[in-house]
């Protein structure tokens, strides 16, 4: 796809991004794949298909699979009481806000916490950096940010009733814990046999080996003039707990595998990961009558304002955002969808099959310049489909 070569290119070489990997696939093999920029602008070493970036929330899809094979075998269940497995949740307080002396005010939640909920973003939590009131709170009481993989920064309060609402949260974290304490394993050595081993995702992980370290891209802040600067960034790689909603390291081309796998209804290369059925459940919305939600940002050097397909209802299934009408993009209604905090994105077409995934390593999140990128990305997929069905 030539126009794509150059829209990506052109981008990296004018700095509109430090470096950028796009990957698309249907269920049979790769249709696109390209690298351009570099790893880092303090450094001259190249953008790479086999570069290795923080997946960030990206995370949460792999999370959700571990917990729907659990669910699969009978050891999770979707709608009991999470609390009886996870005893942190057996009864959640909710942050009902600030008096006027400043202190805090919390009542008990009504209803017991769900694996659903949790996988679906309605059990009432709400990450800091898109509440301000659990900001303020987590502010107040030195909480740490849950990229710290410190086991305090699973202790903020709820902001909703369980099953209330959508929003944004930490509940996959609290998946991952759940898929520890159904399987006996810790989570990263659970990914390892059950979901990298089988799907031949060499380069992804939790702890950066010293070959993904080698290959590793590095991150940048874009500054209030448009330029982007590198920083330091890592997360711990000795966790005290591993981030289930966000901890994953990983390439393009181990993250395309797992996306073919879904393509595939659960399987690739005859290794079995997902029953047909839990893919097509998986896909469903579960959040009923109510909507993915706009987002503001409360810590803006972190994240802009979200709003992803502001002329649509967007649902949330067990582990993905998905789209109920067809997109400009042309990506189909019921697709499958998410992205990455350091503006890493991806998209599941099951009806057409067709996913992609396209990383750059930058903050603050759903950056303007790399979503337009994103969506110049998909348009040329779909637009190269449908000029390989015209032709046949």
């Amino acid at each position: 796809m030539p126009h794509l070569d150059t829209l990506l290119s052109v981008a990296a070489e004018r700095e509109h991004v430090p470096g950028v990997i796009a990957v698309a696939a249907t269920e049979r093999d790769i249709v696109y794949e390209g690298a351009f920029g570099r790893r880092a602008l303090d450094n001259n070493v190249a953008m790479t298909l086999d570069t290795v970036v923080w997946l960030a929330s990206m995370t949460k899809a792999v999370t959700s699979t571990a917990a729907m094979q659990l669910v699969e075998q009978g050891r999770l269940s979707l709608d009991e009481p999470i609390g009886t497995l996870l005893p942190q949740l057996a009864a959640p307080r909710i942050l009902e806000g600030f008096d006027e002396t400043g202190a805090t005010r919390f009542r008990s939640a009504k209803t017991p916490i769900t694996l659903r909920q949790l996988l679906t973003h309605t059990a009432g939590f709400a990450y800091d950096m898109w509440n301000a009131d659990i900001a303020r709170y987590c502010r107040e009481n030195a909480i740490p940010p849950v990229r710290s993989c410190e086991k305090k920064a699973l202790t903020a309060p709820l902001a909703s009733e369980p099953g209330s609402q959508w929003e944004y949260s930490i509940g996959i974290d609290f998946v991952g814990l759940a898929v520890e304490a159904a399987s006996g394993q810790r989570l990263d050595a659970y990914f390892r046999e059950h979901i990298f081993a089988p799907l031949a995702m060499h380069d992804t992980g939790f702890a950066l080996t010293p070959g993904m370290r080698d290959r590793l891209a590095g991150m940048h802040t874009r500054q209030s003039d448009g330029k982007l600067q590198p920083i330091a960034f890592e997360l711990p790689q000795q966790p005290e707990f591993h981030m289930g909603g966000g901890g994953l390291y990983g390439s393009a081309h181990d993250y395309i595998r797992f996306i073919r796998m879904f393509l595939n209804d659960g399987t690739l290369d005859g290794n079995r990961v997902l029953k047909a059925e839990t893919v097509a459940l998986m896909a469903q919305n579960h959040i009923g009558e109510l909507n993915v939600r706009r987002l503001p940002a409360a810590i803006p050097q972190v994240t802009n304002d979200i709003d992803l397909y502001p002329d649509q209802d967007k649902k949330w299934g067990l582990g993905f955002m998905i789209n109920t009408e067809r997109t400009a993009e042309g990506r189909s209604p019921g697709s499958l969808a998410w992205a990455g905090l350091a503006n890493t994105y991806f998209w599941i077409d099951l009806t057409r099959k067709v996913g992609g995934v396209m990383l750059t390593q930058l903050f603050p999140f759903a950056d303007k310049t790399v979503v337009e990128l994103f969506s110049g990305f998909e348009r040329a997929v779909y637009d190269k489909l449908d000029e390989v069905k015209r032709a046949a």
